[in-house]
């Protein structure tokens, strides 16, 4: 396994165990939506504002085809399982985990659903954007971890299941 793939919901904290994940491994660390904002030049609302969806999920597959990790955590966009060539792409050299986050506890983090950048349609609520994605994170997971405790208990989990503890 050379890399690490983080999927799941805004929220879940793909980043924050993500960077924590690559310290515990001596991984380096990769944040798609960083990329996507690198290469748009502008924050991911903004391309969301000004392009429309469809705009920004062109723009994320594009950011996920450039990705050549080695060795890496990489932390996806909340909506990176909508392009099949981009998690392929990942996935040929890697070990996709699903961080995967009760409906609550995403409603109680994502107070900024608004502003966040969050690949959605107009009016659709964390519980509509769960339920669209969930059979998507689904799909491309390898492993499952249920992680609404601290970031730290899912790091030790996934490097337990990962080292085959």
């Amino acid at each position: 396994m050379d890399n690490i793939i983080l999927i799941g919901m805004p929220g879940a904290g793909k980043s924050t165990v993500g960077v924590l994940l690559a310290k515990s491994l001596a991984y380096d660390f990769c944040d798609t939506d960083l990329v996507i904002q690198k290469q748009q030049g502008r924050p991911l609302q903004s391309i969301i504002d000004t392009d429309g969806l469809d705009g920004f999920l062109a723009a994320e597959e594009q950011a996920l085809l450039s990705v050549k990790p080695h060795r890496t955590v990489i932390a996806t966009g909340g909506s990176a399982v909508f392009s099949d060539k981009g998690m392929d792409s990942l996935k040929k050299d890697g070990i996709c985990i699903y961080l995967k986050v009760p409906t609550d506890e995403l409603i109680r983090r994502l107070t900024n659903i608004k502003t966040r950048g969050i690949a959605c349609k107009k009016g659709e609520s964390i519980s509509d954007i769960l339920t669209e994605r969930a059979p998507y994170y689904e799909r491309y997971a390898d492993l499952t971890i249920d992680c609404a405790e601290h970031a730290e208990d899912t790091v030790e989990m996934i490097v337990g299941l990962i080292k085959g503890k």
